[in-house]
């Protein structure tokens, strides 16, 4: 029990036990034609967004898994490439590569930058040009980038601690200071996958500590000692450290909320930025 109250792994360990499951009644794909399988729960405006931007690129077919029906799973076989959508998927990673897929890696399509480092992972397995890359992402990087630049006055600069619950810490750590400017302290969690997250890990401030799973109590100190300006933590864990003075986001809301792709970056930031926006307001 990483968080104190136990539930943030109990929805990402989950959802890859439950995708994981599903990868051996998924149709055999027949032949070596190429493809390209998103894996990972998105919501599904987030869905829309990437599968027009795939089809400006040229790249696909494209299917999702889990697909919107769960009578339709998508093929999969030795010409499936796949791009994960989320970072605690290792177990649905393996059984797609037992039935012959092949992983594409990159880093998490966080913010613009993340995104924009997903699609081209995909784009450069299509051998999509660089003119026609750019042109196709160029207005969804121009829209994150705005909505990205109402929020860096408030997160410029702040110190962010985070406790281990959902594997997406090392993803949001990057998005967070490479674009928001944001300093991260510690960052915890649960578990690191080294090969998936190589592309973040080689992103991330120097100066930040990376700690897998954790002692909580020993966290606990740590936190306290280092005040960060921003705590991300389980539901179990927020109320005592705001009482003692702590601005807090539950890491809960970051697993439910849709914050991938290029139209949803300005909303993952403002996740991050409304509760310092509110401590402010309630200062005496």
């Amino acid at each position: 029990n990483y968080s104190g109250s136990g539930i943030e792994t109990t929805f990402t360990e989950g959802e890859d036990a439950c995708l994981a499951a599903l990868v051996p009644e998924m149709p055999a794909e027949p032949g070596t034609a190429r493809s390209l399988l998103v894996v990972g729960a998105l919501a599904e405006v987030v869905e829309d967004q990437f599968i027009r931007l795939f089809a400006a690129l040229g790249v696909g077919p494209v299917r999702f898994l889990p697909s919107r029906r769960a009578s339709e799973l998508p093929a999969v076989g030795q010409g499936t490439r796949f791009l994960l959508a989320q970072p605690f998927l290792a177990g649905t990673a393996r059984a797609l590569e037992a039935r012959g897929a092949r992983h594409i890696p990159a880093p998490f399509p966080l913010g613009e930058e993340g995104t924009t480092a997903w699609l081209r992972a995909a784009a450069e397995v299509w051998g999509v040009s660089e003119e026609r890359f750019a042109q196709a992402t160029a207005p969804g990087r121009e829209r994150a980038r705005a909505a990205l630049a109402n929020h860096r006055a408030t997160l410029d600069g702040k110190s962010i601690f985070f406790f281990p619950d959902s594997q997406l810490e090392v993803p949001l750590a990057r998005f967070l200071s490479r674009e928001l400017g944001m300093k991260p302290l510690e960052i915890g969690t649960p578990y690191l996958h080294r090969q998936h997250l190589a592309h973040e890990l080689a992103l991330l401030p120097a100066a930040a500590k990376l700690v897998e799973g954790q002692h909580v109590d020993r966290q606990l100190d740590r936190c306290r000692q280092a005040r960060p300006d921003m705590t991300v933590c389980g539901l179990g864990l927020a109320n005592p450290l705001e009482a003692e003075g702590l601005t807090t986001k539950w890491s809960i809301e970051l697993v439910f909320s849709p914050i991938q792709g290029y139209d949803q970056a300005g909303d993952l930031a403002g996740l991050f930025a409304r509760p310092l926006v509110r401590r402010e307001k309630l200062k005496v």
